[in-house]
């Protein structure tokens, strides 16, 4: 789902891994938020708002083969009337740092007062 790394998270990767400065963790915990238009490496997409939307937050297990994915359910309620078409992941800083976008396998339209919910192991980042 948020497979793709933000141009800036990548430019501070790949920095830290060539010691050319020291990497700085993003705040967690990490947050994740639904777009009804996909971003890119270099912006971010629109945001879903209205209804009770908030981001929600998601924890990652340890990557293993060069991927990580969510160790718990995910729940977005009382969403507005929409169609979601894909997710980031933020971090919880006063200025929130956009880590990771993606778009959904699949868009999913929702009716005003529905719920989003990302099973275990469904929102999955990945290097490879």
């Amino acid at each position: 789902m948020a497979n793709n790394l933000t141009q800036p998270e990548a430019n501070r990767l790949l920095d830290a891994s060539l010691g050319t400065a020291s990497f700085t963790a993003p705040t967690g915990p990490m947050k994740l938020a639904l777009v009804t238009v996909n971003g890119s490496a270099s912006a971010a997409g629109t945001e879903v708002t209205g209804g009770s939307y908030a981001r929600q937050t998601v924890v990652f297990g340890a990557a293993s083969g060069g991927s990580a994915s969510n160790t718990a359910l995910i729940t977005f309620a009382g969403m507005p009337a929409t169609t979601v078409v894909g997710l980031e992941v933020y971090d919880s800083s006063g200025t929130p740092r956009r880590c990771w976008w993606g778009a959904l396998s699949a868009s999913k339209t929702v009716q005003a007062g529905d719920s989003v919910q990302f099973a275990i192991g469904a929102v999955i980042v990945a290097l490879t």
